[in-house]
């Protein structure tokens, strides 16, 4: 089945009223579109205050409150029952889309074998660049990282702020697991590498695409850009991780991680020590030493959700039907 614009719902996940310039700025974007999604569902996360001001300020649109469990798991769940269409795409509320994304996102659904779509991530940056962040690790900021693809490609899994699937895959596998993606500011992830990967394991010959040109740009706010966020976000993804791979299994659940770890950060801290050596960059040292610990730390993280053991708030994947 081919797709094109008309055929895709976008649904935005809020939570706080604390966001409300940025989720106001994210819903204009969408507005703006060249080619305008066929529905936007914005989804209210057990949030009244909030739930009654969207409803006035999104009136051209659809503005819901979870039904499911409290968090991000659970509001994208109730967007994807709220809307229709048989594509869906998903953007954070500090997200802003460029005014060609839904376009760009939906076009590789033309190819009837695939069944997912990421696109690119750029930070939008509250201050300046945090210089000692290494590319690589912009993932903990929730943006495309250096070793993603430049070009339109295949990859294993999308990233939340920028991903679309199609309807069928919901209605073949079950949704998105609740207990496993974030709740407020809890820096838990992962929720849409497991459906990734579960979608993957249930139909191995069709493929997840990325987008280059489907470009969202996330709002990081200066708290984030900061190292204790960063040894925060970083065992918990570790944590994460582990929760992912005792559902689908440690082959596919750590396959895109091992070329990661083995090539691009190697990379990644050469580079850096180059930038400090040879170009005076005295911040390439630091780049260097944040890729170390980040993945001495993702790794710990990821030890230690492995022996504290499967967490039971892990729910099953729900279905596409509410119960």
């Amino acid at each position: 089945m081919n797709s094109t614009p008309s055929e895709v719902a976008v649904v935005v996940c809020a939570y706080s009223e604390e966001r409300w310039s940025l989720l106001a700025r994210c819903v204009d974007s969408l507005r703006t579109q060249s080619s305008p999604a066929a529905e936007v569902v914005v989804v209210i996360d057990h949030n009244p205050g909030l739930w009654e001001r969207a409803k006035t300020a999104f009136a051209d649109m659809a503005v819901v409150e979870n039904s499911d469990v409290r968090g991000l798991s659970g509001a994208r769940n109730t967007g994807i029952r709220h809307s229709s269409a048989p594509i869906v795409a998903f953007i954070d509320d500090d997200a802003v889309a460029e005014p060609d994304w839904v376009r760009e996102l939906s076009a590789p659904f033309a190819e009837s074998a695939v069944m997912a779509v990421g696109g690119r991530i750029e930070p939008l940056w509250e201050r300046k660049t945090p210089r000692w962040l290494p590319a690589e690790f912009y993932w903990v900021v929730g943006c495309s990282y250096r070793g993603m693809p430049n070009k339109v490609a295949p990859i294993r899994n999308v990233i939340g702020a920028n991903m679309a699937f199609r309807r069928a895959v919901f209605g073949a596998i079950g949704l998105f697991r609740n207990g496993v993606g974030r709740l407020d500011e809890t820096p838990f992830g992962c929720e849409e590498t497991e459906l990734s990967i579960r979608a993957r394991q249930y139909w191995p010959n069709r493929s997840i695409m990325f987008a280059p040109d489907a470009i969202v740009r996330h709002c990081i706010p200066v708290k984030r850009a900061r190292l204790p966020y960063f040894v925060r976000r970083c065992f918990a993804e570790g944590r994460s991780k582990a929760q992912v791979t005792a559902l689908v299994g440690a082959e596919d659940g750590l396959a895109s991680e091992r070329t990661y770890t083995r090539v691009t950060l190697p990379r990644g801290a050469r580079a850096g020590l180059a930038d400090c050596l040879v170009r005076g960059d005295v911040t390439g040292l630091a780049r260097t030493a944040a890729i170390t610990a980040g993945l001495l730390i993702t790794t710990s993280g990821y030890l230690r959700g492995r022996m504290s053991g499967f967490d039971p708030r892990v729910e099953r994947a729900p279905s596409l039907v509410s119960d």
